[in-house]
């Protein structure tokens, strides 16, 4: 008999002030703040992250973040483009210049051959306890230059999880070494987004990708594998379907 995975809303107060609502798996809460407040552009380093901490409600989790004093201006950039409270990645932003900012170039460049993509998904299933209790988590591994998984984090949520992964790896300064992300999902752009903001080489996933996703990841010069399998894997060299003539 399989567990249920736990979700719960996460409530993200930033400085003090209402920022977002997730909805996640309770546990690497550190990490999520971390990984979250990178990928939204409030912080650039883990230095910028003062402290972070939650507080228990019966309607669900509130997560605090403290930033440096010296970001207070972005918080409230942000905050002001916002509308709503959501744990995707447009949803609650109220124009599309927000919504698809300028990425950065990713400048590192991955080491991995396909050899050691196929054997980091080999060995992925066996880093993923909570998916294998309930069968309805995701997991974001970061990924040695030889397949080895270095770190892994699940959550109900792709985002989530791959957040709480970048979110960890900057807690502990580690770095990507040639090596690259590998995550059980399809590439959505959030999580190209994310990953170039890491500054991730290499974003493999285990579904497919999204023509935006393609586009941002060529964008900013992220290298893309997905629909990756034992043997078999894409390039983003793939057909665009669903574009109205």
């Amino acid at each position: 008999m399989r567990a249920i995975a736990e979700e719960v809303p996460i409530a993200i107060e930033v400085n003090g002030i209402g920022y977002a609502v997730l909805m996640a798996t309770p546990a690497d809460l550190p990490d999520l703040a971390y990984g979250f407040a990178l990928a939204e552009r409030l912080i650039d380093g883990a230095d910028d992250l003062i402290d972070a901490w939650t507080h228990a409600t019966p309607q669900g989790i509130i997560l605090r973040l403290l930033l440096a004093p010296h970001l207070a201006p972005r918080i409230l950039d942000r905050v002001r483009h916002r509308t709503g409270e959501s744990s995707c990645g447009l949803c609650g932003i109220e124009n599309l210049e927000q919504a698809l900012r300028p990425l950065p170039v990713v400048t590192a460049a991955s080491r991995a051959t396909d050899a050691t993509i196929f054997r980091a998904l080999a060995a992925l299933r066996d880093h993923q306890p909570l998916n294998a209790a309930t069968g309805a988590v995701h997991a974001a591994a970061a990924c040695a230059v030889d397949g080895s998984i270095r770190l892994v984090r699940e959550d109900v949520g792709r985002h989530n999880g791959f957040d709480k992964l970048i979110g960890a790896m900057l807690r502990a300064g580690m770095a990507w070494d040639g090596g690259f992300a590998l995550l059980s999902s399809r590439c959505s752009f959030e999580l190209v987004e994310k990953a170039v903001l890491a500054g991730c080489p290499l974003l493999v996933t285990i579904s497919a990708p999204t023509s935006l996703a393609v586009a941002r990841a060529a964008e900013a010069g992220l290298a893309l594998r997905v629909l990756a399998r034992a043997d078999a894997m894409l390039a983003t060299t793939v057909p665009i379907a669903g574009r109205s003539a």
